[in-house]
Protein backbone atom coordinates (compact mmCIF):
# COMPACT_ATOMS: atom_id res chain seq x y z
CA UNK A 1 0.00 0.00 0.00
CA UNK A 2 1.22 3.59 -1.01
CA UNK A 3 1.81 6.03 1.55
CA UNK A 4 -0.58 8.34 -0.01
CA UNK A 5 -3.14 5.70 0.71
CA UNK A 6 -2.02 4.78 3.77
CA UNK A 7 -2.53 8.59 4.88
CA UNK A 8 -5.77 8.60 3.03
CA UNK A 9 -7.12 5.99 5.16
CA UNK A 10 -5.80 6.54 8.72
CA UNK A 11 -7.70 10.22 8.03
CA UNK A 12 -11.07 8.90 7.40
CA UNK A 13 -11.67 8.47 11.29
CA UNK A 14 -11.14 12.14 11.42
CA UNK A 15 -13.01 13.62 8.62
CA UNK A 16 -16.09 11.47 9.72
CA UNK A 17 -15.79 12.46 12.82
CA UNK A 18 -15.29 16.12 11.90
CA UNK A 19 -19.02 15.61 9.24
CA UNK A 20 -20.73 14.53 12.87
CA UNK A 21 -19.65 17.17 14.36
CA UNK A 22 -20.43 19.53 11.69
CA UNK A 23 -24.07 17.83 11.46
CA UNK A 24 -24.61 17.98 15.34
CA UNK A 25 -23.80 21.57 15.20
CA UNK A 26 -26.28 22.11 12.24
CA UNK A 27 -29.16 19.89 13.77
CA UNK A 28 -28.61 21.87 17.34
CA UNK A 29 -28.64 25.23 15.72
CA UNK A 30 -31.83 24.43 13.58
CA UNK A 31 -33.32 23.13 17.11
CA UNK A 32 -32.42 26.76 18.90
CA UNK A 33 -34.30 28.24 16.25
CA UNK A 34 -37.78 26.46 16.36
CA UNK A 35 -40.42 27.56 18.84
CA UNK A 36 -40.53 24.63 21.55
CA UNK A 37 -44.72 25.30 21.70
CA UNK A 38 -45.39 25.24 18.43
CA UNK A 39 -42.42 24.06 16.42
CA UNK A 40 -42.59 27.00 14.17
CA UNK A 41 -39.35 28.81 13.05
CA UNK A 42 -38.86 31.66 16.00
CA UNK A 43 -37.74 34.97 14.90
CA UNK A 44 -33.81 34.61 13.64
CA UNK A 45 -34.97 30.77 11.81
CA UNK A 46 -38.30 32.72 10.20
CA UNK A 47 -36.04 36.08 9.51
CA UNK A 48 -33.48 33.96 7.46
CA UNK A 49 -36.07 32.06 5.23
CA UNK A 50 -38.61 34.98 4.75
CA UNK A 51 -35.81 37.43 3.85
CA UNK A 52 -34.85 34.83 1.05
CA UNK A 53 -38.44 34.65 -0.24
CA UNK A 54 -38.98 38.31 -0.27
CA UNK A 55 -36.77 38.60 -3.63
CA UNK A 56 -39.79 37.29 -5.61
CA UNK A 57 -42.38 40.10 -6.18
CA UNK A 58 -45.10 37.45 -5.92
CA UNK A 59 -44.76 37.37 -2.04
CA UNK A 60 -47.07 38.23 0.23
CA UNK A 61 -46.21 39.31 4.15
CA UNK A 62 -48.76 38.34 6.76
CA UNK A 63 -48.93 39.32 10.29
CA UNK A 64 -51.29 37.39 12.51
CA UNK A 65 -52.90 37.98 16.52
CA UNK A 66 -54.81 35.84 18.59
CA UNK A 67 -57.76 38.29 19.66
CA UNK A 68 -58.16 38.23 23.61
CA UNK A 69 -55.79 35.85 24.32
CA UNK A 70 -54.86 36.87 27.93
CA UNK A 71 -58.57 36.36 28.69
CA UNK A 72 -58.34 32.72 27.38
CA UNK A 73 -55.25 32.15 29.53
CA UNK A 74 -56.65 34.17 32.65
CA UNK A 75 -60.12 31.95 32.13
CA UNK A 76 -59.14 28.64 30.91
CA UNK A 77 -55.67 28.50 32.07
CA UNK A 78 -52.36 28.43 30.46
CA UNK A 79 -52.78 24.93 29.79
CA UNK A 80 -55.66 26.07 27.26
CA UNK A 81 -53.55 28.86 25.97
CA UNK A 82 -50.82 26.76 24.80
CA UNK A 83 -53.32 24.26 22.84
CA UNK A 84 -54.43 27.50 21.14
CA UNK A 85 -51.65 29.11 20.16
CA UNK A 86 -50.40 25.03 18.93
CA UNK A 87 -53.36 25.08 16.70
CA UNK A 88 -52.98 28.04 15.12
CA UNK A 89 -49.56 27.38 14.49
CA UNK A 90 -50.50 24.36 12.91
CA UNK A 91 -53.30 25.88 10.65
CA UNK A 92 -51.40 28.97 9.66
CA UNK A 93 -47.79 26.22 8.92
CA UNK A 94 -50.62 24.01 6.56
CA UNK A 95 -52.03 26.55 4.84
CA UNK A 96 -48.41 28.45 4.07
CA UNK A 97 -47.32 25.04 3.09
CA UNK A 98 -43.48 24.51 1.91
CA UNK A 99 -43.04 27.33 -0.35
CA UNK A 100 -43.61 29.69 2.52
CA UNK A 101 -42.79 30.24 5.42
CA UNK A 102 -44.06 30.72 8.71
CA UNK A 103 -43.03 31.57 12.43
CA UNK A 104 -44.01 32.67 16.09
CA UNK A 105 -42.47 35.86 16.41
CA UNK A 106 -43.53 35.60 20.11
CA UNK A 107 -46.53 35.03 22.72
CA UNK A 108 -49.31 35.22 20.52
CA UNK A 109 -48.41 36.61 17.21
CA UNK A 110 -47.30 34.94 13.84
CA UNK A 111 -45.89 35.66 10.71
CA UNK A 112 -45.88 34.15 7.19
CA UNK A 113 -44.29 34.95 3.77
CA UNK A 114 -46.51 33.26 1.19
CA UNK A 115 -45.77 32.91 -3.01
CA UNK A 116 -49.29 34.45 -4.53
CA UNK A 117 -48.73 32.79 -7.61
CA UNK A 118 -52.36 33.64 -9.09
CA UNK A 119 -53.02 36.97 -7.31
CA UNK A 120 -55.54 35.53 -4.71
CA UNK A 121 -53.92 36.28 -1.80
CA UNK A 122 -57.03 38.37 -0.15
CA UNK A 123 -59.33 35.32 -0.93
CA UNK A 124 -56.56 32.34 0.05
CA UNK A 125 -56.35 34.32 3.54
CA UNK A 126 -60.09 35.21 3.86
CA UNK A 127 -60.18 31.41 4.34
CA UNK A 128 -56.80 30.97 6.60
CA UNK A 129 -59.05 33.69 8.76
CA UNK A 130 -62.04 31.22 8.92
CA UNK A 131 -59.60 28.50 9.36
CA UNK A 132 -57.71 30.05 12.07
CA UNK A 133 -60.92 30.39 14.38
CA UNK A 134 -62.57 27.27 14.36
CA UNK A 135 -62.62 25.56 17.85
CA UNK A 136 -59.70 23.11 18.96
CA UNK A 137 -60.19 20.10 18.70
CA UNK A 138 -60.55 18.26 22.43
CA UNK A 139 -60.77 21.50 24.41
CA UNK A 140 -64.12 23.34 26.10
CA UNK A 141 -66.28 24.31 23.20
CA UNK A 142 -66.62 27.87 25.29
CA UNK A 143 -62.56 28.40 24.94
CA UNK A 144 -63.29 30.22 21.61
CA UNK A 145 -61.10 32.91 19.68
CA UNK A 146 -60.70 34.70 16.80
CA UNK A 147 -57.49 35.75 14.91
CA UNK A 148 -57.01 39.42 13.20
CA UNK A 149 -54.80 39.39 10.01
CA UNK A 150 -52.92 42.30 8.45
CA UNK A 151 -51.19 41.35 5.18
CA UNK A 152 -48.87 43.40 2.59
CA UNK A 153 -47.96 43.00 -0.96
CA UNK A 154 -44.04 42.81 -1.57
CA UNK A 155 -44.97 44.49 -5.07
CA UNK A 156 -46.99 47.37 -3.58
CA UNK A 157 -43.44 48.63 -1.32
CA UNK A 158 -40.24 47.48 -3.27
CA UNK A 159 -37.96 49.90 -1.09
CA UNK A 160 -39.30 47.86 1.73
CA UNK A 161 -36.93 45.30 4.08
CA UNK A 162 -38.85 42.64 5.78
CA UNK A 163 -39.08 45.24 9.18
CA UNK A 164 -40.78 47.71 7.01
CA UNK A 165 -43.04 45.20 5.50
CA UNK A 166 -44.04 43.31 8.95
CA UNK A 167 -44.25 47.21 10.42
CA UNK A 168 -47.41 47.76 7.90
CA UNK A 169 -48.87 44.24 7.82
CA UNK A 170 -48.68 45.16 11.90
CA UNK A 171 -50.47 47.98 11.44
CA UNK A 172 -53.12 46.53 8.86
CA UNK A 173 -53.93 44.11 11.55
CA UNK A 174 -54.39 46.17 14.23
CA UNK A 175 -56.60 48.19 12.35
CA UNK A 176 -58.42 45.10 11.44
CA UNK A 177 -58.72 44.36 14.96
CA UNK A 178 -59.94 47.47 16.29
CA UNK A 179 -62.33 48.01 13.49
CA UNK A 180 -63.38 44.14 13.89
CA UNK A 181 -63.07 43.29 10.25
CA UNK A 182 -60.85 40.20 11.29
CA UNK A 183 -58.44 40.83 7.90
CA UNK A 184 -57.00 43.95 6.14
CA UNK A 185 -54.52 45.05 3.72
CA UNK A 186 -52.15 47.23 3.35
CA UNK A 187 -51.73 49.01 0.36
CA UNK A 188 -52.54 52.15 -1.58
CA UNK A 189 -55.39 54.59 -0.47
CA UNK A 190 -56.42 56.89 2.69
CA UNK A 191 -54.76 55.85 6.01
CA UNK A 192 -57.24 53.55 8.02
CA UNK A 193 -55.82 52.91 11.35
CA UNK A 194 -56.22 53.59 15.25
CA UNK A 195 -54.93 55.23 17.70
CA UNK A 196 -54.17 52.16 19.56
CA UNK A 197 -51.69 51.43 16.93
CA UNK A 198 -48.46 49.42 18.00
CA UNK A 199 -45.08 49.82 16.47
CA UNK A 200 -45.75 52.34 14.57
CA UNK A 201 -46.52 55.02 17.10
CA UNK A 202 -48.55 53.82 20.53
CA UNK A 203 -49.94 57.42 20.48
CA UNK A 204 -51.30 57.38 17.04
CA UNK A 205 -51.16 56.06 13.59
CA UNK A 206 -48.66 56.76 10.92
CA UNK A 207 -49.70 58.85 8.48
CA UNK A 208 -47.54 57.55 5.51
CA UNK A 209 -48.90 53.95 5.54
CA UNK A 210 -52.16 53.80 4.25
CA UNK A 211 -54.52 50.79 4.92
CA UNK A 212 -57.62 49.73 2.86
CA UNK A 213 -60.01 47.06 3.87
CA UNK A 214 -60.30 43.38 2.42
CA UNK A 215 -63.51 41.65 2.42
CA UNK A 216 -63.51 38.38 4.89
Amino acid sequence: MSIVATALLSALPLAAGWAVHVWWLRSCLTTARRDPLTGLWTRDGFTRRATALLKDPRAVVVLADVDKFKRINDTYGHASGDALLKATADRLAHHVGTAGVAGRLGGDEFAAVVIDDHGTAGDLLAVLHGVLARPVDGQDPAVRTTVSLGWVRVADFPADDLSGLLRRADEAMYAAKQGRAGLRRAGLGWLFATVTGRRAGRTGARTDTPVVGVAA
